[in-house]
């Protein structure tokens, strides 16, 4: 299903805005080809997906239009969290303070770049359900079925932060054959040493017995704080509450009662593509030796673990941003390996 709701329109446009992380050596131009280089055009379009009866919000972008016969552009679909919706997560503007937009810079590096609300956020349809991590799972199968029928691509690259790294992996598991290469961002594995955690779930019969929760500006604010302030721009906390406080005050809490009463909800061993998992230093809920317990168990030998210095949970969106990036890139771009 395409643009304007679940009918069969869709709505293009053309952004040129934000700076332009492009092609030097490495994929990364120098501060004086940045200075004279325009910054390519980039193209976006709004789509839906069904889910029986739900309707889910989708949006691209890339550099340029799609056009027929073109070389294909390999696909990163962007999964957002528990408590912010796509667009904002990965296409946010802080006016005056550089480049915010993961879709952006990875648009401009060639890829065609995808993202989606899933049900109950942003501009998806609210429905009763809590949207936990299983509702996920099947937000992303129908997601790929619009992706896969605009690209022509049969598997993707999947990045996920935070419960988006649930939904993320929890997808994987459940379709391998569609995972090229998976990146992690402040995942949980069982929980354990997560002291944001171990805080939340004493709210664990609130998540049990309401399907929504409050969201308010200042828990937005929260979220670039609770670990370590400094680590982010302030006026980054307020672009992400401006953009996001239109879908309103209230939130699914299934991601919610997952961390705290259903971990682990992804088996290691299941996860059978390429791994990057990346934490940020400071990060409070997604602990150091529970990450590591299951990266070695993931069975795919191709995996690297990278930590983000000077970082919290909201590392995509804090100061070092272009390091997550960096890395980022380095783990899609790598060469094939020589042994199979």
């Amino acid at each position: 299903m395409l643009a304007n709701g679940p009918g069969f329109s869709r709505r293009r446009f053309v952004a040129a805005a934000g700076i332009s992380i492009g092609a030097g050596p490495g994929g990364w131009d120098a501060p004086e080809a940045l200075a004279q280089a325009p910054p390519p055009a980039l193209w976006g379009a709004e789509y839906w997906a069904k889910k029986g009866d739900v309707s889910l919000y989708m949006y691209r972008k890339r550099v340029g239009a799609p056009m027929a016969g073109e070389t294909k552009r390999p696909v990163l679909f962007l999964v957002h969290g528990s408590s912010i919706s796509a667009r904002p997560s990965f296409d946010l503007e802080v006016p005056g303070r550089g480049e915010y937009s993961l879709m952006n810079v990875f648009a401009r590096h060639g890829f065609d770049v995808w993202t989606m609300d899933h049900e109950g956020y942003g501009r998806s349809t609210r429905t009763a359900g809590n949207s936990d991590i299983a509702s996920g799972v099947e937000d992303l199968k129908a997601g790929m079925e619009i992706v896969g029928r605009e690209t022509a691509q049969a598997k993707i690259h999947l990045y996920g932060g935070s419960s988006g790294a649930l939904r993320a992996a929890a997808f994987a598991s459940a379709r391998p054959e569609q995972i090229d290469r998976l990146i992690l961002v402040a995942f949980t594995y069982t929980g354990e040493g997560s002291s944001t955690l171990a805080d939340r779930a004493k709210q664990l019969e609130y998540y049990r017995t309401h399907n929504r929760r409050p969201r308010g500006r200042d828990m937005i604010r929260s979220i670039f704080t609770r670990d370590k302030p400094g680590t982010s721009d302030p006026l980054a906390a307020e672009a992400l509450a401006d953009a996001e406080l239109q879908f309103g005050d209230t939130i699914p809490t299934g991601t919610y009662l997952d961390m705290t009463a259903n971990l682990p909800v992804v088996d290691p061993l299941k996860v059978q593509a390429p791994v990057l998992m990346i934490r940020g230093e400071h990060d409070g809920i997604a602990a150091e030796d529970d990450l590591w317990n299951f990266y070695k168990r993931l069975p795919n030998g191709e995996r690297q673990f990278a930590i983000v210095p000077s970082a919290s949970h909201a590392a995509a969106l804090g100061n070092n941003r272009a390091q997550l990036w960096h890395v980022m890139h380095s783990f899609l771009t790598m060469p094939p390996r020589a042994d199979v």
